[in-house]
């Protein structure tokens, strides 16, 4: 891709991938248009800030104009009505990507797949889901893929485990084990003693994404890739990394409990992060673990920062942890 073709629109740039993935861009050179509903328009911190709603196809398709990627980042407000809203604002971006002839870069989920997945997937695993939830993404794919079939631009997919980091709030780390802005006393772990958890650092992610458009030219018109990011093998090493951050940064040890899945079920009819919830339980009782074997022929290696690391950087950015060790901060 050459320079002059260098230009990406980041829809959801406010949020948790698209804040890394327009992070990213930029730091490598690209010129960034990021749309959020709430941005304040103008230019701040190497992007251009453009308000606008990802329902609105004019808004959108303005938007994209002269750029060669729209990354598609931007979930419905408050994360409500997704059965309603997700696919319209995915057609919008399609819309706008064909008449840009620019290329959609997707970040994808592990909940495609059903019970009827190998344990070791890889990207042309049979998708088989089992809720609502899992059905749209596999509907989403199917467009991305009708899209660059039909020539009018290009798509890739980037797939990987329960998203975890500095700027996400909507996730099972976040949400489930956690909560952000408060001293980590108690880590309450959603999954099966033994099993093992497939986990997706954002900047991780948000880097491969970036060398994989940087390499688009050589990709397939529709190409899909899997990281292998943080495999948990029985699901200690994540409660173990965090146990220990906390240890060394705040001289204590939290405690850990099982999440309390019996309340889900009870509460699920008057809350959909719940019903979400209860769909993908699955997959904290059996384990699934992403092959990324054609993600290495391509790239040669996965960006990857170590557990420990990414562990500290996502409590601190979450506001579980003072940005700096009390040591260093009494020095």
């Amino acid at each position: 891709m050459t320079k002059e073709m260098r230009t990406a629109l980041v829809l959801g740039a406010s949020g948790g991938i698209g804040g890394e993935l327009a992070k990213q861009l930029r730091e490598r050179g690209w010129s960034v248009r990021g749309m959020s509903r709430g941005a304040r328009p103008g230019r701040r911190e190497g992007i251009e800030w453009i308000a606008g709603d990802a329902l609105d196809r004019s808004a959108v398709t303005t938007a994209a104009r002269g750029c060669a990627v729209i990354a598609h980042a931007v979930n419905p407000p408050g994360y409500r009505r997704w059965t309603e809203l997700v696919l319209p604002m995915l057609d919008n971006t399609l819309a706008a990507a064909g008449a840009a002839g620019a290329t959609v870069v997707l970040p994808g989920t592990i909940y495609n797949y059903g019970s009827d997945v190998p344990v070791l997937a890889g990207e042309d695993a049979r998708q088989n889901p089992q809720g609502p939830k899992g059905m749209i993404r596999v509907e989403m794919e199917s467009r991305l893929r009708s899209f660059a079939d039909s020539g009018r631009g290009r798509a890739i997919i980037v797939r990987a485990g329960d998203y975890f980091g500095p700027r996400l709030g909507g996730s099972w780390f976040s949400q489930a084990m956690l909560r952000p802005g408060r001293p980590v006393a108690t880590l309450r772990y959603p999954g099966r003693a033994g099993v093992g958890h497939q986990w997706g650092y954002l900047p991780d992610v948000a880097r491969t994404m970036a060398r994989l458009l940087e390499r688009s030219d050589v990709l397939e018109p529709f190409a899909r890739f899997h990281m292998a990011g943080h495999w948990d093998p029985d699901g200690g090493a994540m409660v173990g990394a965090i146990r220990r951050v906390v240890m060394r940064r705040a001289g204590r040890e939290p405690g850990l409990a099982a999440f309390p899945w019996w309340v889900v079920p009870l509460l699920a009819p008057f809350n959909e992060t719940l019903r979400e919830m209860r769909e993908v339980r699955r997959f904290w009782r059996e384990p699934l673990r992403l092959d990324n074997s054609r993600l290495l022929g391509v790239l040669g290696a996965e960006p990857h920062t170590p557990l420990e690391q990414a562990v500290e950087a996502t409590l601190v950015g979450l506001g579980c942890l003072a940005e700096e060790p009390a040591a260093a901060v009494a020095a």
